[in-house]
């Protein structure tokens, strides 16, 4: 795990430079443009690259080298942020569009290269505490980023936060360069003479005929998460809103105290579930990721229901712990299948969690000009609760008929069900 811990704090220092630049860039944008529309453009832009290039991505990381395409994709983004200042002021508009395809499709070419490498860089039975450690520095990432925005580009401007930025991408590339890992299972030796090894026919499936042949139940778990991300952007729209309404004079105080709350969650989740699976060597499952996306939703939801102060902040707290716990059960979950299949599974469920994401975002934005922020996130979290159960009935009458017969279960040492079968 040593080399890793190097590999969580370059990944950090990167995600410390997209969330600064999330913010830096949305503004830039609309003081270059002087339009609202050209801003929502650029967002829109960069999320449909986002949704397009999971199902790519899939496709790279099972054919190459997952290391050089996690650099590649870090050089990309800091080239690109670099070309965007040296640009003559009159060409900046089209570059803008150019860098939201370059961002939205190198940040997910980078999130599915890194996380479907996880078992070949610590071994499988280290995966969850490995999760665990890149989601508690992706959360001190957040917190810092977006702490530090609004101070770097009002204080020293969009030049130095660019370069910043930029920097960033390089260290994060210069430390994974360095690290001597492994990122992809080494080629199986073909069987009775055959070529392609076994890998092959399953690679040569769309991800999603995959996942309804072979894990309808992985094909659920992402469809839980996809809805999970129109949840999420219910409560990220419909925070300025909610927080203008409880003081208007200082409406950023709010927003600012949930998200801080939220993030010591799930830090604190990420604790817990690392030094649990380290002392016990067990594996959650679908279970408890369903378990915690309900609990995470409805945490949501009590948020904005007119909570004194001190209950409300610890319910965002609850919010973080359940939302950190559920994410690192759902990628450790997906990296259980072999590593051929791995890296579809993961583009796949990257262009599902990114495009429930953008549809919220439109959906949410229209809903809040009737409807007030509780009925918004109560609407669009609860479809996420209603799923979750449903995922919970599924797992109980799938049980239930194979406790009845003998069917058989193969797991894995951790506990995960890694196929299921009347065999």
């Amino acid at each position: 795990m040593k080399h890793f811990r190097l590999l969580v704090l370059g990944n950090g220092v990167s995600a410390y430079g997209s969330y600064l630049n999330m913010v830096a860039l949305n503004v830039f944008v609309y003081d270059v443009t002087g339009s609202a529309l050209a801003a929502g453009l650029f967002m829109a832009v960069r999320l449909g690259t986002s949704v397009g290039a999971g199902f790519v991505s899939g496709r790279l990381v099972s054919a190459y080298d997952r290391k050089r395409l996690i650099v590649g994709a870090d050089l990309c983004q800091a080239l690109a942020l670099l070309a965007l200042l040296l640009a003559p002021e009159g060409g900046r508009v089209s570059l803008l569009y150019c860098l939201a395809v370059v961002t939205g499709s190198c940040s997910t070419l980078s999130q599915v290269a890194l996380r479907s490498s996880i078992p070949e860089i610590v071994g499988a039975e280290h995966r969850t505490r490995a999760n665990s450690l890149l989601v508690t520095g992706r959360s001190l990432a957040m917190i810092a980023g977006f702490a530090s925005a609004g101070v770097v580009v009002a204080q020293l401007g969009y030049t130095v936060a660019f370069v910043l930025d930029a920097a960033t991408f390089l260290v994060s590339a210069s430390v994974l360069l360095s690290l001597p890992i492994r990122t992809k299972a080494l080629p199986k030796a073909p069987e009775g003479g055959e070529g392609g090894g076994a890998g092959a026919p399953a690679a040569a499936h769309p991800s999603l005929r995959l996942l309804w042949a072979g894990a309808p139940l992985l094909l659920a778990m992402i469809a839980v998460r996809a809805v999970d991300g129109l949840g999420s952007s219910s409560h990220n729209v419909a925070l300025p809103v909610y927080s203008s309404l409880l003081d208007p004079d200082h409406p950023a105080t709010f927003v600012s105290r949930f998200w801080a709350t939220w993030a010591i969650g799930t830090i604190i989740a990420q604790q817990v579930l690392s030094r649990y699976t380290r002392r016990t060597g067990h594996t959650f499952g679908e279970r408890a990721f369903a378990v915690g996306a309900c609990v995470m939703s409805a945490a949501f939801i009590v948020v904005f229901g007119g909570l004194p102060t001190v209950p409300l902040l610890a319910t965002a707290l609850v919010a973080g712990i359940a939302d950190g716990f559920t994410e690192v059960v759902y990628v450790s979950r997906l990296q259980a299948v072999p590593d051929e299949q791995r890296g579809r599974l993961f583009g796949f469920s990257a262009s599902a969690e990114n495009a429930g994401f953008g549809l919220g975002m439109l959906v949410s934005g229209s809903l809040l000009e009737s409807f007030s922020p509780f009925q918004v996130v109560a609407a669009l979290h609860g479809l996420a609760i209603v799923l979750c159960l449903g995922l919970l009935v599924l797992l109980v009458l799938r049980r239930a008929p194979a406790t009845a017969t003998g069917a058989g279960r193969l797991r894995e040492p951790g506990g995960d069900v890694l196929h299921e079968g009347r065999g």
